[in-house]
């Protein structure tokens, strides 16, 4: 294990898309672009290989290509983050340590799927994990998608154990939830990071003494995002709260399609971002309806457009 006692991860990380073709190989330029755009808007951080990343599709050796070029071509100019949960104890580690010796700044461990653990079987999973990987930790919850929640007395039970588990994104409907987190593990863990997952819940988070977000959004707007974060600690409340309103504009274009990394990579083409729209099977490409669709969502804020 290690001791975490600086607080590197906070603010705005975006988990970043995936930018390849449909036969599985990375489009190198895309992601290029893609990451100078989002650096030079000032986030805090990129997370590779989360839910937007669709790590769900990838067998493992594109998991580590894509985690070794993306390390690769940040070259330490902000935090990144790559995600390695899996199903397996084993698998989760084994990706960890790869992304450990590529030089990630942590890991993203979302919790097993499929099967629903005990809770002493899902306490075991993390504390193997964190015993064996030497790196700052972040828990993923999205018990939406993992069928099982990541309950703050939970959480807490494996901080107080593992001081290498540093934050948490979570991704849930109810905000309360994230209050409670942020009540419970922060009373003792002052520095423990606590990130909401879902774009519209970064401003009761901050307000709750949150840490920030990891919003699918911040890929293609990140200004938005930023500006919310930087003018909430500024203070400018005002400014926030109409951030907040232009970033509430947005959130109809997750309900555009299911999974939505389809929609997302048409709304950084239509920011000017040469990239590769192309998405792993079984999600497919959006139709021409659709991609109208993200456009005039997007017209409503024109200066997001090219």
């Amino acid at each position: 294990m290690i001791m975490v006692t600086n607080r590197q991860f906070h603010g705005i990380i975006p988990p970043v898309p995936t930018i390849l073709f449909k036969e599985g190989q990375i489009d190198e330029k895309g992601m290029g672009n893609l990451i100078d755009f989002l650096i030079h808007s000032k986030v805090d951080g990129l997370f590779f290989l989360g839910s937007g990343g669709e790590f769900g599709q990838m067998p493992v050796e594109l998991r580590k290509e894509v985690a070794e070029f993306t390390i690769r071509y940040v070259n330490g100019r902000v935090p990144v983050l790559i995600g390695t949960g899996t199903p397996s104890t084993k698998e989760t580690i084994s990706l960890s340590l790869h992304a450990k010796s590529i030089g990630a700044d942590g890991v993203v461990v979302i919790n097993p799927y499929y099967y629903k653990l005990t809770e002493e079987s899902l306490f075991q999973h993390y504390a193997e994990i964190a015993e064996n990987v030497d790196l700052p930790i972040i828990l993923y919850n999205y018990p939406e998608l993992t069928g099982q929640d990541l309950a703050p007395d939970f959480v807490l039970r494996l901080v107080n154990n593992y001081p290498n588990i540093v934050g948490i994104k979570d991704t849930v409907l109810a905000v309360g939830h994230t209050r409670e987190l942020i009540q419970t593990i922060k009373s003792e863990h002052p520095d423990f990071a606590v990130f909401s997952g879902y774009d519209e819940h970064l401003l009761n988070t901050l307000s709750l003494g949150g840490d920030g977000s990891i919003p699918l959004t911040a890929s293609f707007a990140p200004e938005i995002s930023v500006g919310i974060y930087q003018s909430f600690k500024e203070g400018d409340y005002a400014q926030t709260i109409d951030l907040h309103q232009q970033l509430a504009s947005l959130l109809p274009l997750y309900k555009l399609d299911s999974p939505f990394m389809n929609v997302v990579k048409e709304a950084i083409r239509l920011r000017g971002i040469e990239i590769s729209t192309d998405v792993l099977a079984p999600v497919r490409s959006l139709s021409p309806e659709k991609k109208e669709l993200v456009y005039s969502i997007l017209l409503e804020k024109s200066n997001f457009l090219s």
